[in-house]
C-alpha cells in the first residue's frame, strides 16, 4: 500500500502523520490496555454503587497491589529478554521470613535488616541468572526449582510458625502516609499539590517530546489523539490525588512505586542498556553478533528481579505485620499475568513498564471489584484466567496480522 510522504526542508522525504484510524490500528497494544483499564474501572464503579473509587478503597487498592506492581516492573525486563521467573512469589515469602527472623528474633535494626534482605534477594537472582545466562539452562526449569527450594526454606526458617509483630518504624514502609507539610485540615494539601505537579510534568514532557518529533519531521500520533490522551492522563492523576488527599494522603509505598516506575521507564526507553535488553529479546543471535553481551544482560535482569522480589517481600511483611509460611504462594502467577495483560509478548522483545503497571492494576481492580460484589474466589480465579488467555490470544492474533 502506498504511503503519502512530505518533504521537509533539509531532510529527505518522510512519512506524513497517519490518520486516527491507521494510528490506532498500529498501536492497539498500547491503547487497548489503557481503554481496558478505564472500562473495567467504570464497570465496577457502577456495579459496586460507587464503592470502588471511594478514597479509602482506592488507597487500599494501591496498598494491596503494591508488591505485585513492584515485582511486575522486574518481571517485565525478564520477559522482554526472552525468559521467565517462576520463583518470585517464593523468593518474596522467603525474604519476608528472613526479615522477620532478623528483626524480631535477632533484634537487628530494621534498616540494616532491610538492606541485607535486598542484598540476599539480588544474590538469589544472580544465582538463578547464572545458570540461565551462562549454562543455557531454560529459565522455566531453573526458576521452577527455585520456587520449590525457597518454599521449603521459608518453612524451615519460620519452623512452620508465623513470626511478628514488627517495629512500628518498619511497618511504616507499607502502612505509613506522607505527612502534610502544609497542615491542611480534612484534606492532605501536600498530596493534592504533588499529584497536580506530577500530572503537569508528565503533560509537559509529552509536549516536549512531540515538539522534538515535529522538528525531526516524523510525528505519527494525530494531534487530536495526543490532546485527548494527555487530557485523560492529567484528569485521572489529579482526580486520584484528590481522592487520596481526602483520606490520608499519599501512602509511603506509593512513592516507592512511583520512583520505580519512573526509573525503570527511563532505563527501558532512554538508555543503551534498555535498548540492548529489548534487542536480545527480539533476536538474541543478531544482538550477540552486533556486539551486545547478551549473557551479562540476562544475568543482570535476573539479579534485578531478585532484588525487586525482596523489596516486595519487605513491603508485604510490613503490611501484614508478620511473616507467614504461606506468604507469596501463587503471587508469581499474578505478576506474570500482569505483564502479559499489559502488552508484553511471550517471545520477548516487546513490552513497557507502564503497560506492566497498568496490567497489574487491571488484575487488582478485578480482584477488588469482584470481592466487593461477593464473587467467590473460585470464580475470581476462572475470570482472571480467561482474561489472561484473552490477552495472549490478542498478542498472537496481532502478530499474525502484522
Amino acid at each position: 500500500m502506498s504511503e503519502t510522504t512530505t518533504a521537509v526542508a533539509g531532510h529527505p522525504e518522510r512519512p506524513a502523520g497517519k490518520s486516527l484510524g491507521e494510528f490506532l490500528k498500529g498501536h492497539l497494544r498500547e491503547y487497548g490496555i489503557l481503554i481496558a483499564l478505564v472500562v473495567i474501572m467504570a464497570f465496577f464503579q457502577i456495579a459496586t454503587g460507587g464503592i470502588l473509587l471511594k478514597p479509602v478503597n482506592l488507597t487500599n487498592l494501591i496498598l494491596q497491589n503494591s508488591y505485585v506492581v513492584i515485582m511486575a516492573v522486574g518481571m517485565l525486563l525478564v520477559i522482554v529478554s526472552g525468559h521467565i521467573d517462576l520463583s518470585v512469589g517464593s523468593v518474596m515469602g522467603f525474604v519476608g521470613a528472613l526479615a522477620a527472623v532478623m528483626i524480631v528474633e535477632w533484634n537487628m535494626p530494621w534498616l540494616l535488616a532491610g538492606v541485607l534482605c535486598l542484598g540476599v534477594g539480588a544474590m538469589i537472582g544472580m544465582a538463578q541468572g547464572f545458570w540461565v545466562a551462562y549454562f543455557r539452562i531454560p529459565s522455566f526449569i531453573v526458576t521452577l526449582a527455585g520456587m520449590l527450594v525457597f518454599k521449603g526454606l521459608t518453612l524451615g526458617l519460620l519452623e512452620g510458625q508465623s513470626v511478628g509483630p514488627f517495629p512500628p518504624q518498619f511497618r511504616l514502609i507499607a502502612s505509613g502516609f506522607v505527612p502534610d507539610i502544609f497542615g491542611g485540615s480534612g484534606l492532605n494539601l501536600f498530596s493534592l499539590f504533588a499529584g497536580v505537579a506530577v500530572a503537569t510534568i508528565l503533560v509537559w514532557l509529552g509536549v516536549r517530546q512531540r515538539q522534538r518529533q515535529q522538528k525531526a519531521g516524523f510525528v505519527e500520533e494525530p494531534f487530536a489523539l495526543f490532546v485527548a490522551r494527555n487530557a485523560v492522563i492529567f484528569a485521572a492523576l489529579v482526580y486520584m490525588s484528590w481522592l487520596m488527599a481526602d483520606f490520608r494522603g499519599l501512602p509511603n509505598v506509593f512513592i516507592v512505586m512511583a520512583l520505580l516506575i519512573a526509573v525503570y521507564s527511563f532505563i527501558t526507553s532512554r538508555t543503551t542498556l534498555g535498548r540492548r535488553i529489548y534487542a536480545i529479546g527480539g533476536n538474541e543471535k543478531a544482538a550477540s553478533l552486533s556486539g551486545i553481551n547478551s549473557r551479562r544482560l540476562v544475568f543482570l535482569t535476573f539479579a534485578n528481579m531478585g532484588m525487586l522480589a525482596a523489596l516486595a517481600g519487605l513491603v508485604f511483611a510490613a503490611r501484614l505485620n508478620t511473616a507467614t509460611p504461606k506468604a507469596g504462594i501463587g503471587f508469581e502467577l499474578d505478576v506474570i499475568a500482569a505483564v502479559f495483560i499489559g502488552g508484553a509478548s511471550m517471545s520477548g522483545g516487546v513490552g513497557t513498564v507502564v503497560g506492566a503497571v497498568v496490567g497489574a492494576f487491571i488484575m487488582g481492580v478485578m480482584n477488588n471489584g469482584m470481592s466487593i460484589l461477593g464473587i467467590g474466589i473460585d470464580w475470581q480465579q476462572v475470570i482472571k484466567g480467561l482474561v489472561l488467555l484473552a490477552a495472549v490470544i490478542f498478542d498472537v492474533m496481532n502478530k499474525k496480522k502484522g
